[in-house]
């Protein structure tokens, strides 16, 4: 079965964990409005510094109470006629009337700090476990170093799943950084179970592209030579995709697994839709080689900043070709083949939910 571009855009589960902030950008100064899976949030904290995580509608009339204030230990007070709710979405003060009306509460929602993001599940609360956030260790572990910032993505979430599920796109997307003609050429490995996919590419014997000989001479001076390149992208459902990267000199055990002539990265990602056509995607770049220098982590975040920039215009004028082409078809090549496997994975989430939506054949 062929099938249209529309057909391709799956919806978004909401039985799932999405990073709806960084934990910085949570607090008590204000109230963080954020949509998540079709959800608009209000995001606080209590004044134990715990995540709330309310619907960002009042109860009364329906106005944003991320346009509120906070008031109290853990309350939050509609900016309307002033009705006021805790943390759990239950109304506690109706300053027109001396009785609270028992109905009075807004939906709150399941949220966990964790690796330096607010995570928030949008869907059933009954189904929400903690243990299930996707594993994305090298943020807090102190053996790894980095930073990262935030795009708002004007596409579907699917489609950046897509763009990091194959990086063959980096020899005509990003000539001047990490791109290199050796990336089309590679064998790949691709595996999965249940909820996640990894494809494994190796790279011998090849010149450095800008970004890695760059790396290659923080860590070691002068580096000149040939190098084994490496590129191991994990997905773990919804939308979380963390992506072991680098380079080590030609030839000193990199694929055995010592990679102490090298420079390792993870490119930590994390995508929650927000709508069908934009999203928020959250990322970092941690390291493990040079800890102490934060010259390396400015220059490394600005640098992948600008790496992602040119990904963002793509998938841009991607998202763009798709509406204006619905009847299109949607093609795959072997290079897909992980990003196949991400779909499938999604499809039975949605399914689970009673959600599936049935691609249309094409003729």
């Amino acid at each position: 079965m062929r099938e249209t571009m529309a057909a391709k855009l799956l919806d978004y589960p909401r039985n799932a964990w999405y990073a709806a902030a960084w934990d910085h950008e949570v607090g008590r100064k204000r109230v963080l409005a954020r949509t998540v899976a079709g959800r608009p949030l209000a995001l606080y904290r209590t004044e134990a510094g715990h995540p709330v995580a309310l619907a960002d509608a009042c109860w009364h009339r329906l106005a944003p109470l991320s346009k509120g204030v906070l008031v109290g230990p853990e309350d939050i007070r509609c900016p309307y006629h002033g009705i006021t709710y805790d943390s759990a979405g239950r109304c506690t003060s109706m300053p027109a009337q001396e009785t609270v009306n028992p109905s009075a509460l807004v939906p709150s929602f399941p949220v966990v700090d964790r690796y330096r993001y607010v995570w928030v599940w949008p869907g059933d609360p009954a189904l929400a476990d903690p243990a299930t956030i996707p594993d994305m260790h090298q943020m807090t572990d102190p053996s790894w170093t980095g930073d990262g910032l935030t795009i708002h993505a004007p596409c579907n979430y699917q489609l950046i799943l897509d763009n990091l599920m194959d990086l063959t796109h980096e020899e005509f997307v990003h000539t001047s950084s990490i791109g290199q003609k050796e990336l089309s050429g590679s064998e790949f490995v691709t595996s999965h179970t249940e909820t996640t996919a990894t494809v494994e590419r190796w790279m011998l014997d090849i010149e450095p592209p800008p970004f890695w000989l760059k790396n290659m001479r923080d860590r070691f001076p002068g580096f000149a030579g040939r190098v084994d390149r490496w590129q191991i992208i994990h997905f773990e459902a919804p939308g979380t995709i963390c992506i072991d990267v680098g380079v080590a000199r030609a030839g000193t055990g990199a694929p055995e697994g010592d990679r102490s002539q090298g420079v390792n990265g993870f490119v930590m990602n994390t995508i929650s839709p927000e709508t069908d056509r934009t999203s928020h995607y959250f990322w970092s770049f941690q390291r493990n080689y040079r800890l102490d220098s934060q010259l390396i982590t400015t220059q490394l975040r600005d640098g992948v900043h600008g790496v992602f920039g040119e990904d963002e215009a793509m998938l841009a004028a991607q998202q763009a070709a798709i509406d204006a082409n619905p009847d299109y078809e949607f093609c795959s090549l072997n290079i897909d083949a992980g990003g196949m496997w991400v779909r499938r994975i999604l499809e039975r989430m949605l399914a689970a939910e009673g959600r599936a939506r049935t691609p249309q054949p094409v003729g």
